[in-house]
This record gives structure tokens, sequence and C-alpha cells, in this order.
């Protein structure tokens, strides 16, 4: 059973740049019934805003972290809080939990000097992050070491993780939320453009776009049906495109 069971928004009116926001605008009230929770859904479509005003009120660091990392620190982050965050309120089961992380693919560089500055005084925190600097590993590695080090009970609100994950690496996290989700230690709110990972079997699904947010299931997203289309003929898109 998800820790975090429903996420209520009340109705923005236009009196921000959120109330142009299409899958926001009017208000929602989502449940999540599974462990696993993707977020799908064009550039601009909110999802990002959603997860950061989520994570916000669980208390993680917007530049990514748990509630343990200094808050709101560093390169364009001074002072910086979620626009959405005081719109939404967040219901729990049985409890409330303050145990996860927020990772933000756009600001991981940002964190993983964070690390290092800490590092900087006590090398043992490398230890937690797979026993090297984050900034010496690859990219896609970096990731992973996060996954497999950082991530054991809580919520975890991810941020596009597939951004620097290869189609084999995307399948090794997948392994890694399935044994956390399997355990029922672990929760996933997941905004993303993979086509691979809503493949997830029992994941819950929404998709943001002009008409809202409302529930579907991953053969009915653009996401996997554009990116099947095209591998399945992909002489045919590109002289369409080309010509």
């Amino acid at each position: 059973m998800p820790f975090l069971s429903q996420i209520t928004l009340s109705p923005l009116g236009d009196a921000t740049y959120l109330g142009n926001i299409a899958s926001l605008s009017s208000g929602f009230t989502l449940k999540l019934k599974t462990n696993i929770t993707f977020f799908v859904g064009e550039n601009g479509s909110g999802k990002s805003t959603l997860l950061e005003g989520v994570a916000e009120k669980c208390g993680f660091s917007l530049r990514g972290g748990n509630r343990n990392h200094n808050l709101n620190q560093g390169h364009q982050f001074e002072g910086y809080e979620s626009a959405l965050s005081r719109h939404l309120k967040l219901s729990w089961t049985p409890i409330r939990i303050n145990n996860g992380f927020f990772m933000r693919a756009e600001s991981f560089f940002n964190f993983a000097s964070y690390i290092d500055e800490l590092a900087e005084e006590d090398s043992r925190i490398l230890q937690a992050y797979g026993g090297q600097s984050l900034h010496a590993q690859s990219h896609g590695e970096s990731f992973l070491a996060l996954f497999n080090n950082q991530f054991d009970s809580g919520i975890y609100i991810l941020d596009e993780p597939e951004a620097a994950l290869s189609p084999a690496r995307i399948l090794a996290f997948m392994s890694i939320i399935h044994s956390l989700e399997q355990s029922n230690r672990a929760q996933f709110l997941i905004a993303t453009h993979s086509p691979m990972l809503i493949c997830y079997p029992r994941a819950t699904i929404y998709q943001m776009d002009e008409q809202g947010i409302r529930e579907t299931s991953y053969q009915e997203t653009e996401h996997f049906t554009l990116t099947k289309n095209f591998l399945d003929n992909p002489h045919l898109y590109l002289r369409h495109l080309m010509e």
C-alpha cells in the first residue's frame, strides 16, 4: 500500500503563471493506488512542477536530496521555493513518513557538487554514494550509484531519471525499483518521457495535457505509440521528415 495515498490540488485560477498550465489550473484529486506512479506528458505540461511541489511538501531539498540536505542552497537555488506547494494537500496512509529522496535530472550536477563539498570535510560521506565522487563517474553510472546506494525505504520523487541512462541501464533501474517496490518499503513518483520505463507492470500512469490530468495505460500514451511506430518503420518517418 502506498505511503502517500492522495494528492489534492486546489483550483489555481489565473492569478499566477500556474493558471496557464492546463493540467493544473482546475485542480484535481489523484488517488495513488500503487507503489509506482508515472506522470507523462509533453514538455511544459506540468509534470516537473507537480513533482517539485510534492517534494517541497515532503521537506526535501529542491535541488535534489532528502530532508537532511541543506534546503534550496547553491547555484540558482538561493531562497527558491515551489510556487505550487502551498496549493497542494498530501494524504498519507497510515501516517506521514519522512524518509525518501527528490532527484531531478536537470540539477543533478549541483547535487553532486554539494556532496563533494561535504566530502571535503568528511570523506566518509562518499560511502553512501558508492565510495567515490559522483563527478568521478559517468553521468549514467552516477545515477545508478545514487539509486543503488541511497534508495532503501521511503518515498522517492524522480524527475526524468532516464535522462542519463542507456536502454540497458533503464532496465537495470527498473530492476532496482522492482526489488524495493515488491518489499513494500518504497514508493516512487516518477515524471518521465521513457516509453520503456512506463511499461513497468501494474504501475499507475497519469497523462498530463491540455485536457487536464487523467489515468491511462502505457499503450495509450504518445510516448509509447510514437516510439513503437517509428521503430517499426523508421524509413517512413525519416523520409517524411526530410522531404
